[in-house]
């Protein structure tokens, strides 16, 4: 079938919006119209190798729509059922088996390898098979093939289909990271640092797990302010200064919890300096380059029992969270429609460079 996908075809080049062909759903697979992808960070520095996805490519992996079409196996979804499509997991590991799908062992192969785990691709342009099934969809396309265990039925009554993307990733990752990953107990403290999507969603989080300090690092005003509106206690300008003197000013022990978003050295070593004793630092930004690291005084580090995780997806299990989020957004819990700007999928750059630019905070194409 003849479809539009935008194509990314080499590093830190704009994508090309092309038609090119996907196949019929094979056994376990679903054929869904895409109604909106999100465009995610990751998106872009899997354009530009940082994951080593093999180019050209279709990319794009926040895809909700409808199901068009099955394959012969599939028993959890109909043509016609709304859906909002999560990352790949084999469903049989032993992280699989504790509800933490995100650490999936074959995760880098379902998920960044652009086949099938038999080697093929749904997609094709001119006869030439193209790099796909990133994250299990590569949705930025006018339809995507996914797994059923990958796609999660929702009830799109009284919602923006369009928009339920981004609960896929970004926005599970930011609030998931709160409520999930750190699990911060009702009257902590956190401090967020970046107020991109992910830190939105998690300040929204912190908000549901009614923590009673929540302080969002952030250099845009439109930014800081938002959080607040939000539901952010404190709002911080790294500009202004030292973010963890900053931090001890307001919580003199330091926080709780501290959630990185940015993945810049300097700004992990100052989400860590800012914890409270026995506080826990959710590492989930991409750091600039794979070999980034960053110092740790090993005596400070046990002597205050610091605790450093990193966190994939929010530890989501997406048949679970997911839901949740919708039914926190219908009660008025969850508002991250007010993050989102639509661009069509033909203005993918114009998107792109809004982001960059910080007009808006998150984009979703519209096929």
């Amino acid at each position: 079938m003849d479809i539009i996908a935008a194509i990314a075809r080499a590093p830190h080049a704009d994508f090309t919006v092309e038609p090119v062909q996907i196949e019929a759903p094979r056994g376990h697979e679903v054929r869904v119209k895409i109604a909106g992808v999100g465009l995610c960070h990751t998106d872009l520095v899997t354009r530009d190798q940082f994951i080593p996805v093999p180019l050209p490519a279709v990319l794009g992996h926040e895809g909700a729509g409808i199901v068009e079409a099955v394959g012969a196996a599939v028993t959890s979804v109909k043509p016609g059922d709304a859906v909002v499509i999560g990352f790949s997991s084999c469903g049989h590991c032993a992280r699989c088996d504790e509800n933490l799908p995100s650490y999936c062992r074959e995760f880098p192969a379902l998920n960044y390898a652009g086949v099938r785990p038999d080697g093929s691709s749904g997609l094709s342009l001119d006869g030439a098979p193209l790099s796909a099934n990133f994250f299990g969809q590569s949705s930025f396309a006018s339809f995507a093939l996914a797994h059923e265990r990958n796609v999660v039925k929702i009830d799109p009554h009284g919602i923006r289909l369009e928009i339920l993307g981004p609960l896929a990733c970004g926005l599970q990752t930011g609030a998931g990271g709160v409520m999930r990953s750190l699990a911060c107990p009702a009257g902590s403290s956190i401090a967020i640092f970046g107020g991109g999507p992910v830190g939105l969603a998690a300040v929204m989080g912190a908000v549901i797990r009614q923590c009673a300090t929540i302080m969002l690092v952030e250099p845009v005003e439109a930014r800081r302010a938002m959080a607040l509106e939000l539901g952010a206690t404190h709002v911080i300008d790294p500009a202004a200064g030292d973010v963890t003197a900053a931090i001890r000013t307001i919580l003199p022990d330091g926080v709780d919890f501290a959630f990185e978003t940015s993945g810049r050295e300097a700004v992990v070593e100052s989400a860590l300096a800012a914890l409270a004793s026995h506080g826990m630092l959710g590492l989930v930004g991409i750091p600039p380059r794979p070999e980034s690291s960053v110092a740790i005084n090993l005596a400070s580090l046990i002597t205050y029992g610091h605790r450093i995780i990193g966190i994939i997806e929010g530890d989501s299990d997406v048949h679970g969270f997911i839901p949740e989020l919708i039914a926190l957004h219908r009660a008025g819990r969850f508002p991250f429609d007010r993050l989102i700007a639509t661009f069509s999928l033909t203005q993918i750059n114009q998107a792109v460079a809004a982001q960059h630019r910080g007009d808006c905070i998150k984009a979703v194409l519209i096929p």
